[in-house]
């Protein structure tokens, strides 16, 4: 499987190294991979694609 970076602000990057090891993941990647994929989980199973955009927005991801 590929790899891609991404950045995100150091106060986000600190609280995702103290949860994942709270957690029990072996690495910061691991546990954001994991919320990554339940929430994409999530979005799947959504009816339509406006209610996708309104959980985005209720999750402050879009405006």
């Amino acid at each position: 499987m590929g790899k891609a970076k991404i950045k995100l602000e150091k106060d986000l990057m600190d609280k995702v190294k103290k949860f994942a090891k709270i957690a029990g993941y072996s690495s910061p990647e691991e546990f954001i991979t994991h919320c990554l994929e339940k929430e994409i989980i999530k979005l799947e199973e959504s009816d339509s694609e406006d209610e996708i955009k309104k959980k985005l927005k209720g999750l402050g991801y879009i405006s």
